[in-house]
């Protein structure tokens, strides 16, 4: 059986948690992909699945080999697609991932132009308050805010965001403005999970612990935004997600002077991807909004 199918099956199996399940995803049959996988348990001489009568589950010989099976996978589509990208023309399918606010607010409009103006490409998105596997998971661009981990991925700085500590007038009316980082301690906080969730907060004059640990924590970016006009307490977030807020009166920001250093707004992709006319064209679009958002 080809190689690659079997490679496509095992990864299809894993994600999908069942033979019958990846079946469906390849349009194939379920007795297909038991010998697929079969014949690639055999080729490579070990055992990937444990298999049961209601479940399927990787051995750990599985699990080691399960990201090398995607990076093959997506190696191999990356070079299709720049062949067939040779043109200078975007299209094909464009995937994508960014934090969920910022995503609707900045990359939704972007992509939407894009699909307009180019018949030939369909646009993917995956909005998550959380970093995802870029190559795992076959991302052609991510969107991250704040400092970069090391890894052979290509960055595109596209602009910097600020982070800030905000409350509601009602809020501020009842417990009063903090007018030093010590006096936080006195107040309700709102804390956020995600990246940037953490036992302290950034501060211009270093890290301040969040101790009594903030008794409302939330998962979405909306939902601490949400909190922090309703009166619950202070919120630290960035820039773009209370800039309306801001606008209408609906937030005031605290403590200025202890704004710490703008986070930078990367575009992040493999080095394989940067001839790609959808993503060039995605980059230059994305650098032309910032600017226009006073984000660049």
């Amino acid at each position: 059986m080809d190689r690659l199918l079997t490679l496509e099956m095992f990864v299809a199996v894993a994600d999908e948690g069942g033979f019958a399940a990846a079946a469906r995803k390849l349009n194939s049959s379920p007795p297909a992909v038991t010998r697929g996988i079969a014949a690639l348990e055999a080729r490579l001489g070990t055992i990937l699945f444990h298999r049961s009568t209601r479940a399927v589950a990787l051995t750990d010989a599985g699990a080691a080999f399960l990201d090398q099976a995607r990076r093959i996978l997506t190696d191999l589509a990356g070079a299709e697609r720049a062949l067939r990208g040779a043109a200078a023309v975007p299209g094909g399918q464009l995937y994508l991932t960014a934090p969920v606010m910022f995503g609707r607010l900045h990359v939704l409009p972007v992509a939407g132009a894009l699909i307009a103006a180019h018949p030939a490409l369909a646009v993917r998105m995956m909005l998550i308050d959380r970093n995802v596997r870029i190559v795992e998971e076959g991302i052609d661009v991510a969107v991250r805010i704040g400092a970069l981990a090391d890894s052979g991925l290509k960055a595109v700085r596209i602009g910097w965001v600020r982070q800030m500590l905000v409350a509601s007038p009602a809020y501020l009316a009842r417990r009063g403005a903090p007018q030093a980082i010590a006096e936080l301690a006195g107040h309700e906080l709102i804390g956020t999970m995600g990246p940037r969730a953490a036992g302290e907060w950034q501060l211009a004059s270093g890290k301040w612990r969040l101790d009594p640990r903030p008794r409302l924590v939330l998962n979405t970016v909306d939902g601490a935004l949400a909190a922090a006009e309703a009166g619950l307490g202070i919120a630290n977030l960035l820039s773009y997600q209370i800039a309306d807020a801001l606008d209408a009166g609906r937030l005031i920001a605290l403590l200025a002077d202890e704004q710490p250093p703008p986070l930078p707004v990367h575009l992040l992709f493999e080095p394989s991807r940067a001839r790609l006319p959808a993503v060039r064209a995605f980059v230059d679009a994305m650098k032309a909004r910032m600017r226009t958002a006073g984000l660049g």
